[in-house]
């Protein structure tokens, strides 16, 4: 069997799947649940002292995004950080972590920017035994209007600044938590990798309102008739996720840095491919609030048998293994020619490959009176289109053409990818010589 252990900055865990800073992490109760569940570490709900007392609503904290099905494909949060006393959260996380010494033991921690407010809180969460801390900069509702969460990790000067205090005050590793709403992540990253910080986790939260109630005509959810914009996560966000970890770990300037990833999380595949473009170990939450705990036994036995197929005997054989692979679009081979199949006899004659090449595509697919549908290899730019709209897994597939068959589309004859950059006409010095 594959050995999922995880060694993330030095520090242990019997799995890479742990608990991200949020609700379920919230108080003892809950992360002794979850470790009695299997996961491997947690991220303890963000602590915070100095400034004004924090207040949660006490009416709906969550907004939802359903797929047809009702399946949750993501939720609107507009809960702050906890609103327990802090003396009560590091009595609790210094007895779980004796509880539990081979479980990862993460404190997400948010105070004013001020060196003070840091210096001071720090070593009370260091005499806690935890594994490490997480600054969260990425909380982009309430917190943000108090000059905090994403109103920090919008500003890569106040980041750097911040990080470079906790090292000098605090003696465990420091994560950064990164937000999304920004335009390139990297900025952000490299000034807490300048700041020393020994890791990155992402993505925090993307600032959303999920729905308008039409008949109270306020967003959702509404407290008093009354919405605010909130933090987005689960099955929805990962797209975004996973592009900025891989911005992140292909960034020559960021070599080395580790990367724990967030955002979407739900199932082994979706940490397989978190891991695969470069993270260390991965955080889950929506999952977590929508299935319970146990769903971590489904993402562990899956990953575990994965890697067995694989040839896999530890999570170190595949972590960052696609980051390669990862380019800009100018470096992509056009010489690359594939063309759309459908397999006749998985077809249900459903119409919807046709619907969606006719009327939006390029009218590659031709429909006969019998309801017989077949690409026109003279019309296909292999957009795949169709493969994403068919309701019938591996009915269409995408076939590449080999070098020196002529494609029926363009007359010419396929060739091999382009050897050398400098001749390929994407390259804008080629195209100026010419």
């Amino acid at each position: 069997m594959a050995d999922l252990k995880s060694d993330f900055l030095g520090i242990s865990s019997p799995n890479p799947f742990w608990l991200a800073s949020a609700p379920p992490t919230d108080k003892e109760y809950n992360v002794r649940r979850a470790f009695e569940a299997g996961w491997g570490g947690v991220v303890w709900k963000t602590l915070g002292e100095a400034g004004p007392p924090v207040v949660n609503v006490n009416g709906p904290r969550y907004g939802a995004v359903y797929g047809a099905d009702r399946r949750l494909l993501g939720l609107n949060n507009i809960e702050l950080i906890t609103d327990r006393p802090l003396e009560t959260n590091l009595e609790e996380i210094a007895r779980v972590k004796a509880d539990y010494p081979d479980r990862a033991l993460i404190v997400s921690i948010m105070v004013p920017c001020e060196e003070e407010a840091w210096k001071a809180i720090l070593p009370r969460v260091e005499e806690t035994n935890a594994d490490g801390i997480e600054l969260n900069f990425g909380c982009p509702h309430g917190m943000s209007e108090r000059g905090m969460g994403s109103a920090v990790g919008q500003v890569p000067e106040y980041i750097e600044m911040v990080t470079r205090w906790c090292k000098q005050h605090y003696k465990r590793p420091v994560i950064v938590k990164l937000t999304p709403n920004i335009t390139n992540i990297r900025y952000p990253a490299r000034a807490a990798h300048n700041g020393g910080a020994d890791a990155v986790s992402l993505i925090n939260t993307v600032s959303s309102i999920t729905s308008v109630n039409l008949d109270t005509m306020s967003p959702e959810p509404s407290i008093d008739g009354k919405g605010s914009h909130g933090g987005y996560c689960g099955p929805a966000v990962k797209p975004i996720a996973l592009n900025m970890v891989a911005e992140i770990a292909r960034d020559p300037e960021m070599r080395g840095l580790k990367i724990s990833g967030i955002g979407g999380v739900t199932t082994w595949r979706d940490a397989a491919e978190f891991m695969a473009l470069g993270c260390g170990n991965v955080q889950v939450c929506t999952a977590a609030m929508t299935y319970g705990f146990r769903v971590v036994e489904e993402m562990k036995a899956g990953l575990s048998q994965w890697m067995d197929e694989k040839g896999h005997s530890g999570t170190a054989d595949f972590i960052g293994s696609a980051v390669p692979n990862v380019t800009d679009w100018q470096y992509l081979n056009l010489n690359y020619v594939a063309k759309a199949k459908i397999d006749q006899d998985a077809c249900i004659k459903c119409g919807r490959c046709y619907a969606a090449c006719e009327d939006t595509s390029h009218q590659a697919i031709s429909m006969s009176p019998e309801r017989i549908f077949e690409v026109i290899d003279a019309e296909c730019v292999a957009c795949n289109l169709c493969v994403d709209v068919c309701p019938v897994e591996d009915c269409i597939s995408m076939v590449p053409m080999q070098p020196g068959e002529v494609d029926p589309r363009t007359g010419k004859v396929v060739q091999a990818e382009y050897a050398n950059w400098t001749m390929h006409p994407n390259n804008p010095a080629a195209r100026a010589a010419e």
